[in-house]
Parts: C-alpha cells; structure tokens; sequence
C-alpha cells in the first residue's frame, strides 16, 4: 500500500488519497480489532444476476421473498485491473487481498508499471515481486488458522490469489505447490488432478487428513486440519449435484468454520461462488441463478456462526461483473409489461444446466433427442433447433459426416441459445464487464462496516484494519525480498539443472561456510543439509530470475 502514498501518487490521485484518508479514520478507530473474518466472493456476480435469483426464488417460494444477503447489502466497489477497468479474477481477487492493483492473470503479484494507461501509479521497481496476501499475513502475525472453500479446482484464479504467487495464472504447476506448502489449515473444493502425490505426502505428513473424491471421509473428519478434494477438476453446478457425491457449497462453508473456529487465534476464510462466473461465460440463467442462490445460502451459514460468535465480520462481494445479463430482453415483444409466469415459468422449468444437458444429448441417439429436451427443460423443440443439434459439430451421436459439420456451431453454445431463446434474459457478452458490484457486510454490534461507494483497495484496507495485520507493504518487503538483497554478502547460484525446477544455493562467506538451499515454491529448505520450514513461501520468478523469500533466511544462514 505504500506505493498509494508515494510523492507520485500524492501529486497525481490527490483526491484517491484523500477520499482514502477520509475512509480510514471515519469509521473504526476504537474496538476495530475482530477475531474472524470470512471474505465471501460470489464470481463474476453482477447486481442483475442478484435480482434474478432473488426473482426466481419469489416465483418458486412466494413465502421467501429475500435472500440472506439483503439484510447486510451496504454499498457497491469499483474493482479493476491495474491498467483497464475491466478485471478478470486474477487481479481483482488479488487486489482485495494484497491491496495493490495489478493485471489481468496476475495472481498475488505485482504487474509492470504501465504510465499511459495504470489508474493507480505503479513502481516499476516492484515488477513481478510476491505481494503479502490478508490470508498469509493473518497466519504468520497473528497465528491465525486460514481456510478456503471453493467449486473451481484449488490451484484457480481466486483462491490461488489468497495463497499464491504468479504472473501467469495458468501456471498451476507453480501455484499448487504454493498453496500446499502455505499451511493452508482447511482446504475444500475441486481439483483433485492438480495434488500431485509429492504435495499429498506432504499434507499427510503434516497431519492434514487427505480426501479425495470421499464425501464420507470429509464429513467425518474430526481433526482441524483438512483437505478435501472433489472431481478431477471443477466441481457440478449446484443444480447437477449429486448429493450423494458432493457437498453443497453451504456444507463446505460450515465444515471450514466448524474446524477452524477452534483456533484459539481466530481464523481467516475465503469462500468462493466460482462458477456463477463459469454460467456467466455460457449465458447459461439458470446455472447463474441456482449457483447464486447455493452462494447465498452459504453466507447464511456464515452470518448464523458470527450472530453466535460475536467476534466475526462477513463480508460478502463479487470480483466483477459478467455476461451484461438483464431481465428483459429486446428479442421479448413488450418485455416491460410481462408477469412474472412469463419471465420465469420457463427457467424454473430447466432441471439441469445447458452444461448437463449437452452431456445428456452426447449420450442420447438422434431419434430421442426432441424428447430427451423436452424432459429436462419444458421446450418443445422446433425443427430449426432439432436441426441446429444434429448438426453440431461436437455432437457425439450425429449421423452426419465430420465434414458435414465442420461449419456447424459447437453444441454448448447451440443448448445455451435455444434455452435462452425460451425465456427473458438478455445478456450483451460472454465476457466480464466493468460496473461495480455489490457489497454486503455482516459486523457485530458496535462494530464499523464500509457504506456508499468504495475500492477494491479500500476493502483491503478495511479487512487490513479490522485484523490488525499492519502495512502489507512493509510485510512484503520482509517476506517477499530478493535473494540477492537477502544473501548480498554471500555466494549464490541459480542452478537450472531441471529447467522446471531451479534451485537457489547459497554458502556463506568467511569461515563458518554454511550451506543453504532452498526449493522454489515450497516452504522447505536445506540448512547444511538439514531440512528447515519457512514461515512463508518461497518463489521464484522467471521474469526476474530471482528468488523471493524471507529476510530472515539472512540470519538464521549467518548463525
């Protein structure tokens, strides 16, 4: 956050500063300090994805005419990249949690200055540097437990930026062994592929229990320390789940707060939507609105425990927007006028999402198609759709010769456009937009929560506030240096032997000739050949060719 204050940023976003300034000390200067904090992201949320689940629920439960958020619904936040308004989840999760804007696919890191275009000044001196995460400071300053829970696969954009240090978000091959070795007290969601046997042994070592793809073994557990794995990949939408095979996202929330509550430090915890974004991609509505009403229900566990407890801030908000979705649609004649049966009798007709229903027509032979849809979704199929199915170019059942479909379109987005050709939303992407988003904030009585309009970088700022955790700046300078800066009086190399996998080896300088090594993106090290545990991990970034790691390594070296 220091660079917010910097002699550039005072002359240029005077009024960013001040605004800031005027955030900070109107609103929790005494009693601030709270013992949890559960940071709720809904993906790729925007408001009219909120007020379709709020309208669906309504139409299916005239009695339920809230969500749980409504109560705590406080103010929206302007989320961006460093350089474009427009955020993915990499930079804007990121910027929640370090404080800093950065770019797009930038997990936890700091992106090149870019001067014609940055909305907040940049230090191109920091490029690439490792940004201390809310997450990872709550664990090493105050011993906090820290969890997170999720239905993408674990090594993904948003939880990786609380844990997690990368240019390049793709690179899970970085990013999980990061996640693994950060002593991440609870873990819970998709992804079983990417824990690789190396990063197993290692948790079963430490005493985690390890579950993977055993509802039966995660609902059992008794220990504090888990983690539990569905799916090779990203797990089912809410509305496809079997409930016998994975648990809700409400489950999970409540299994992560029952085991690290009992930390007696208090506890962090992310808890992810992550695919009402993927929905939104598809222009998938009902996939958007189940996910989201499983999301709301998830942060009615939440407010439940912090009612009881006392101590615990929820904080509900979206990374950004996706899709342009509305209620009301051009392509609907008088679509202003239409009762609530006619904008949504249809989609509370769909049983499953479009994703489902194309695995369900790849299996399903051409002649029982017409039937098969009008089971799952109430659509009568014209013979336009039918024949837009059938020639498909992905369709595994299709009589039609590859060549005869090489112009066809692919079946996902045939599925999605006849759904939403049966009812009212429009959407105007299959991309993330850049309105602000909503902010919900349940904080005990007496307690400061943020109102009106903020930033991602004030939300930073208020979670930094209430958990004590200081300047994220100057715990980034400790535990995130330049080995180079670390080591300037010793003997280094590089060594890229495995060009996957370099390795820094450091002897010291004089008499004493210690020995250290240390393995990137781990938290393990070799002190003259005895393994040692850094209270953070250690990364290495190509862009630089250097390694960033604790300063305390100087002097546990210089022994």
């Amino acid at each position: 956050m220091c660079e917010l204050f910097n002699g550039v940023m005072m002359r240029k976003n005077i009024l960013l500063v001040l605004s800031m300034i005027i955030f900070v000390f109107s609103g929790y200067g005494q009693d601030k300090r709270v013992r949890n904090v559960i940071l709720m992201i809904p993906d790729g949320t925007s408001w009219a994805t909120v007020s379709s689940a709020r309208w669906y629920q309504r139409y299916l439960n005239p009695d339920k005419l809230n969500l749980h958020l409504d109560p705590y619904l406080c103010g929206s936040v302007l989320t961006f990249s460093s350089n474009a308004p427009i955020g993915d989840s990499a930079p804007t999760t990121s910027c929640f949690m370090t404080g800093v804007p950065s770019r797009a696919g930038y997990v936890a890191t700091y992106a090149p200055a870019d001067p014609k275009n940055d909305i907040v000044p940049l230090d191109s001196a920091m490029a690439y540097r490792p940004l201390m995460t809310v997450l990872e400071a709550a664990k090493i300053l105050h011993k906090m437990a820290a969890g997170l829970v999720f239905t993408c696969e674990f090594p993904h954009a948003t939880p990786a930026d609380c844990s997690a240090h990368s240019y390049d978000r793709s690179k899970y091959k970085w990013i999980a062994p990061q996640m693994v070795h950060n002593n991440i007290d609870v873990v819970i969601g998709g992804g079983v592929k990417y824990l690789d046997d190396e990063c197993k042994n290692y948790l079963v070592k430490e005493g985690y229990g390890v579950y993977l793809n055993d509802i039966n073994g995660f609902r059992s557990h008794k220990g504090d320390k888990m983690w539990s794995l569905f799916c090779e990949e990203d797990m089912p939408y809410d509305l496809d789940r079997d409930e016998k095979l994975y648990p809700s996202l409400a489950e999970m929330t409540a299994s992560a707060i029952e085991k690290l509550s009992k930390n007696e430090n208090g506890f962090f915890l992310m808890v992810e939507g992550s695919k009402i974004d993927w929905a939104a991609h598809a222009n998938d509505p009902i996939a958007m609105i189940t996910d989201m009403l499983a999301f709301d229900e998830a942060f009615g566990v939440a407010v439940d425990f912090a009612k009881k407890n006392g101590e615990t801030v929820v904080i509900a908000v979206p990374d950004h927007g996706n899709s342009g979705i509305s209620i009301g649609a051009n392509r609907c004649p008088g679509y202003s006028t239409l009762t609530k049966d006619d904008l949504f009798k249809n989609v509370s007709q769909f049983k499953v999402t479009a994703e489902t229903l194309v695995q369900i027509l790849n299996s399903t032979d051409k002649d029982e198609i017409t039937a098969t849809v009008k089971k799952y979704s109430g659509i009568d199929l014209t013979d336009n759709e039918l024949t837009k199915i059938l020639s498909s170019k992905d369709y595994k059942k299709s009589t039609l010769t590859p060549e005869e479909r090489m112009k066809g379109t692919d079946i996902k987005k045939v599925i999605s456009e006849i759904l939403n050709s049966h009812t009212c939303f429009g959407f105007t992407t299959g991309g993330h937009t850049g309105e602000e988003v909503f902010l919900a904030v349940y904080a005990p009585e007496n307690r400061f929560r943020p109102t009106g309009f903020i930033t991602n970088i004030e939300l930073n700022k208020y979670m930094s506030e209430i958990l004590e955790i200081g300047n994220l700046s100057e715990h980034t300078s400790s535990y995130f240096a330049k080995h180079t800066d670390v080591f300037k009086d010793c003997k280094w190399k590089i060594n890229k032997d495995s060009k996957d996998f370099p390795v820094l080896e450091v002897e010291s300088a004089g008499k004493k000739k210690n020995k250290l090594t240390v393995y990137p993106w781990t938290n393990i090290a070799l002190l003259n050949g005895k393994e040692i545990r850094l209270n953070s991990v250690a990364v290495y970034v190509d862009k630089t060719d250097a390694f960033y790691l604790p300063k305390s390594l100087s002097e546990i070296f210089n022994f």
